[in-house]
């Protein structure tokens, strides 16, 4: 596994782990907790050192499951974790990135991570509430306590994120971004090139729909966070697939899988991108380390890019709903 880094000083492997899915928004939750570890375990020794969670994914039970998981191997690995949410009772009750709360879920992350210390903290989604001079300002104090080593944010704006470094150096931006979500080229990815901090999409297989397992046929759980997502209604979904069908074609013709070729694509866009795609299962994680290897040409990117542009995207990323928390 190759590795890449992000900002000034946070090495990792060039693909990471998306832990969210172990926890929620997939469906039913895996019933053993002991096949979950070993597929956390399974990804260090296929190269993978970066490992993303939250403290509201579960709420808190991903967490645990983490820490639980990697405290044997925590010297090998970088754990990043977020902040942002008020959690009432199970649920999210809206923003809450107040300086004291940011205290508090440092603390009982690091609990929950058994951990001395959180490698990559991230604001969850934008608080419009706090100034987020106030929230880098924290972040910095608890870097300097050594509780923190970095500091991230997601979904955010330009002018958070300059905001934000301006006060406390920005490591990491994670935002969501693939094949079929662009939104970050046109300003995002210049403003972090310029000011030298590091991309982590989430998502970056399209929540599966570019490994080309997905399509119209395809029925999802309760629970799957799938069934409210506009892109995955019947009728995008169907308009879509031309640019999944391209990929699996060009998969073909190299020898390899939709996902990887959709993993190479963003690995080829900057070295400072790191992609963090989730799953449940050994193989997948195997095939998406393998996507390191998984060259892509300057003319198989331009046909990627010039097929995307053209057909454009079906369907919202996210409900309205959760779009207004989004590039604050």
């Amino acid at each position: 596994m190759h590795t890449r880094l992000l900002g000034h000083g946070l090495e990792v492997s060039a693909i990471g782990l998306g832990c969210m899915g172990m926890s929620q928004s997939y469906g039913p939750n895996p019933g053993d907790r002991s096949d979950m570890i070993h597929v956390l375990r399974s990804a260090r020794d296929a190269g993978v050192t970066f490992f993303d969670t939250a403290e509201v994914y579960g709420p808190y039970d991903n967490e645990e499951l983490v820490g639980e998981a990697l405290e044997p191997i925590r010297d090998q690995v970088v754990i990043a974790t977020k902040f942002g949410w008020n959690i009432q009772d199970g649920t999210m009750a809206g923003l809450n990135s107040r300086p004291d709360q940011i205290r508090r879920v440092a603390e009982a992350s690091l609990q929950r991570l058994r951990t001395d210390v959180i490698d990559l903290f991230y604001q969850h989604r934008v608080d419009p509430e706090v100034p987020i001079e106030d929230v880098a300002g924290t972040v910095g104090e608890l870097v300097a306590e050594g509780k923190v080593r970095h500091f991230g944010l997601s979904e955010a704006s330009v002018a958070t994120i300059r905001a934000a470094h301006a006060t406390f150096p920005v490591t990491a931006l994670q935002s969501e971004y693939s094949l079929w979500t662009r939104d970050p080229e046109a300003e995002v990815l210049p403003t972090l090139a310029e000011l030298g901090i590091g991309f982590v999409p989430f998502s970056p297989l399209g929540k599966g729909f570019l490994t080309g397992t997905v399509d119209t046929s395809t029925t999802f759980s309760d629970g799957d966070i799938r069934t409210r997502v506009p892109r995955f209604e019947a009728d995008n979904l169907a308009a879509n697939q031309e640019l999944v069908a391209y990929v699996r074609d060009l998969a073909a013709q190299k020898g390899c899988t939709p996902g990887q070729v959709a993993l190479a694509w963003l690995l080829a866009q900057s070295p400072h991108i790191v992609p963090i795609p989730g799953t449940r299962r050994t193989s997948r994680i195997e095939e998406n380390a393998g996507s390191v290897t998984v060259g892509i040409s300057a003319d198989e990117k331009a046909g990627l890019d010039g097929l995307a542009q053209r057909i454009g995207v079906h369907g919202d990323r996210y409900n309205s709903q959760h779009m207004r928390f989004v590039n604050r």
